[in-house]
């Protein structure tokens, strides 16, 4: 747990300082723990189940439940946020529209969007303020039914926040939230699959990760051979890289297919070729 945090603690540094700079003066180094920050981090919770009973209020000011959008049908994208972030926020939900402009595929066809306020004071009016603004942002057609901005009572999201291991804290002084960049993937039925801990999110990891989520239902032959045959998800790297492992293995089943046609093909054209050979002795003996 230690070192997930650690790998989160660059992106959201500069933000967190911004607010606690007042009860923590000077430099900060890598290995020093600032009390402020007990409990902000990410603790991966790999295929958990997600509560899917949890209610929310959408941005329309409608009672909804999670299943209402984790419904077994498209993998989902889900980010906790909050929507007056001075900072943060807007840097992992921009980033996250900056990625998805390099996809092909259309939030709310092939994949949704849940964000989901971690502050209990904010209502529908300002969900709506915010999804209109990235929207506007990521200009695609029928996006509006697929991203989908909540609210709710802080019960529900301290339960939502629990089982995705998303820490957070309410720092007093400031009147904000310290709290990660980090985006989750989750399958159809609502198992965890994948954690994103930066603010800024290639089209291609992306697409990646949809695919994993979706558990291959998904996507193209192509991304299905790639990803698990070549690529692995790097957490070092935030991003997903050819894999020698799996690039060695792929090579080594292309190897034994290549020989095993072969055989194939001498075992078939070999005795032709004797009898050719025979037939040729026998002529020239008569």
């Amino acid at each position: 747990m230690n070192r997930l945090r650690t790998q989160i603690w660059l992106p959201m540094i500069a933000s967190v300082f911004s607010l606690v700079g007042s009860v923590h003066a000077g430099p900060t180094f890598a290995d020093e723990k600032v009390e402020e920050l007990e409990g902000v981090g990410i603790t991966e919770h790999l295929n958990d189940q997600v509560p899917l009973d949890l209610q929310f209020v959408d941005e329309f000011g409608h009672d909804v439940t999670l299943s209402k959008y984790i419904n077994g049908e498209k993998p989902v994208i889900i980010t906790l946020n909050y929507y007056r972030c001075p900072m943060l926020c807007s840097l992992t939900l921009n980033g996250l529209v900056a990625g998805m402009q390099d996809l092909e595929w259309t939030v709310g066809n092939e994949f949704e969007i849940v964000t989901v306020s971690i502050n209990p004071d904010e209502d529908e009016k300002l969900a709506m303020t915010n999804k209109e603004g990235y929207l506007g942002h990521y200009s695609r057609d029928g996006a509006e039914n697929g991203w989908h901005f909540l609210t709710g009572e802080q019960e529900q999201i301290t339960t939502l926040a629990d089982a995705l291991g998303f820490g957070y804290v309410f720092d007093k002084p400031t009147g904000e939230f310290l709290h990660t960049s980090s985006i989750m993937f989750l399958t159809p039925d609502g198992r965890i699959s994948k954690y994103m801990n930066d603010v800024k999110f290639e089209g291609k990891d992306l697409r990646f990760a949809l695919v994993e989520a979706s558990e291959g239902k998904i996507g193209s032959a192509l991304d299905k051979i790639l990803l698990f045959n070549c690529f692995q998800y790097d957490p070092d790297r935030n991003s997903y890289t050819p894999s020698a492992w799996k690039l060695m293995r792929t090579a080594a089943v292309l190897m034994i297919i290549v020989l095993a046609l072969g055989l194939a093909v001498l075992s078939y054209t070999t005795p032709d070729k004797l009898q050719h050979a025979r037939a040729g002795m026998d002529g020239n003996t008569a």
